[in-house]
């Protein structure tokens, strides 16, 4: 190996450690964050969302405003939806508390019908599976936590953002760990 292959090698894996660590500590950070303050985390996350809104709308109208390629209707279908994600965006910042909470229920109620969903092509593709057993038990089991998980969406989102911090903050350590033994070997 020559000595410029060794420096690129070289280069790489202290890269992807620096990826690894840097990834690790984020996702360690946030799962803390979420775990201490739960409310406080999902009430920042809302306001990155706002902001999202805000921004997406300003390049939406943006481009309605000065395409030069766009038709007349593609030109104001831009402007609206800009203006109604700004809107958004705002109503968001306005009222935090309570857009949080119904992005909570929101995502508690899409995880709830997604389940269900499952769990019923599950059942259909029942008939094709070679393990008859473990995909019923799936298809229950799937049906039946979409099912708590609408009757109560709010409680449910509330103990699937825990599941996602202590996820983030075990899935953080991993990281930072593969930071520190990740080698040459490894490419």
């Amino acid at each position: 190996m020559s000595t410029a292959e060794s420096s690129a090698g070289k280069t790489a894996v202290n890269g992807i450690r620096t990826a690894f660590g840097v990834g690790g500590v984020i996702a360690l950070i946030v799962g803390i964050l979420i775990l201490v303050w739960p409310g406080h985390t999902a009430a920042v996350i809302t306001a990155i969302i706002a902001i999202y809104a805000i921004a997406g709308g300003l390049v939406y109208a943006g481009l309605g405003i000065f395409s030069k390629a766009m038709g007349g209707w593609s030109r104001i279908g831009h402007i609206i939806l800009g203006i109604l994600f700004i809107i958004a965006g705002i109503i968001a910042f306005a009222n935090l508390g309570a857009t949080t909470a119904w992005l909570a229920v929101f995502l508690g109620i899409l995880v709830g019908i997604m389940w269900i969903i499952e769990g019923v092509v599950a059942l259909t593709a029942l008939g094709g599976s070679k393990s008859k057993g473990w995909s019923l038990f799936f298809a229950i089991l799937s049906i039946v936590a979409g099912l708590i998980v609408l009757f109560s969406p709010l409680w449910s989102a509330v103990v699937l953002w825990w599941l996602f911090g202590i996820s983030l903050v075990v899935l953080g350590i991993i990281q930072i760990v593969r930071a520190f033994t990740f080698s040459s070997k490894d490419l």
